[in-house]
């Protein structure tokens, strides 16, 4: 069971605990919703948020009986479409659909106009998966570990994409460097579709990207694969190794995407929301579309996702910290 499991199973277990399950809590959202609904992704279209996002889309909208809009806000690092939705009402009608950079975005950017633990009311976790570590076909290392020795030999000359700053690729190619002592350089881009768009063209060598943003093309052979970030291996990529396999110790870095409402939302509604995103995850067609991207449907209270908030925010200081790293 990886710590991002644990931590769920952890948050489950306290919620029925403390009376405050969905079943002990939640008073029916009777009149919610009556209008459309925004689903704030702070990312641009085509990268891994917007593709779990409208995989659900559909049949957020069935079950809530009102218009679903995906609204792509891109732009540093997805704060400017986090920003947006923490200076929203909190009613209901404004919801941020984010991944896991929510939780490292403070960590590398101290000057955030909103606070992610304040300004933020978690619903519920969507998916997770691991980071994939891809490169151009044309690129010379097949492996990791021919990745670390060219690395080695011509120190300084690598670089590596991933969708912005202080998203979970950027921290997974950060880790990396301090797992390896590999001098590279990172190049951040505003979204998984034109960083990969420039590493199939051969701009950028690697990118670290979450799996429905690159799956296609590296079935397609138009990106080869070299190692996943999780302990466990993909579904989707069962030939892929982990970074662990590979022979790179302690290094996991988990992704997911989850679903916020602004502070002080009311309970009734975050917990409709919640029942709509328990009951979505666990359909057996949307499970499927799901593992066709390389991710795994969640679940869960919103109790769990609070936990996981909490303690990455942690981990993810002290990992920027242990780094030293730093962006403009």
């Amino acid at each position: 069971m990886n710590c991002l499991a644990r931590l769920l199973r952890i948050g489950l277990l306290a919620a029925i605990a403390s009376g405050i399950g969905l079943g002990a809590q939640a008073q029916p959202a009777t009149d919610y919703p009556t209008k459309p609904i925004r689903l704030v992704v702070p990312y641009p279209p085509g990268g891994g948020t917007d593709v779990i996002a409208r995989i659900v889309q559909e049949r957020f909208q069935a079950l809530l009986g009102q218009p679903v809009v995906i609204e792509n806000r891109g732009g540093a690092a997805g704060s400017i479409g986090t920003e947006a939705v923490a200076k929203s009402p909190p009613d209901g009608y404004t919801v941020l659909f984010t991944l896991s950079s929510h939780t490292i975005n403070p960590a590398i950017y101290p000057k955030l106009t909103f606070d992610t633990a304040k300004d933020f009311e978690p619903v519920g976790m969507v998916a997770s998966l691991p980071q994939i570590l891809v490169a151009n076909p044309q690129f010379r290392p097949n492996t990791i570990a021919e990745l670390v020795a060219l690395g080695r030999e011509k120190p300084g000359t690598l670089s590596f994409a991933s969708v912005g700053n202080g998203s979970p690729g950027h921290l997974a190619g950060e880790l990396f460097k301090l797992r390896t002592d590999v001098a590279m350089t990172h190049i951040p881009y505003r979204g998984g579709g034109p960083a990969v768009t420039d590493v199939m063209g051969g701009q950028v060598p690697l990118l670290w990207v979450s799996i429905p943003a690159a799956a296609q093309f590296v079935k397609a052979g138009k990106l080869k694969a070299l190692a996943v970030s999780t302990t466990k291996r993909s579904a989707a990529f069962p030939d892929v190794p982990t970074m662990q396999e590979a022979g790179i110790p302690d290094f996991e870095v988990d992704s997911w995407y989850a679903v916020f409402v602004p502070a002080k939302t009311p309970r009734p509604i975050i917990y409709k929301l919640n029942k709509v995103i328990d009951t979505v995850v666990h359909e057996p067609e949307i499970r499927d579309k799901l593992l066709a991207q390389g991710s795994e449907g969640v679940g869960g209270p919103p109790e769990a996702l609070g936990k996981v908030v909490n303690a990455e925010l942690v981990r993810w200081n002290k990992l920027v910290k242990d780094a030293h790293i730093s962006v403009d």
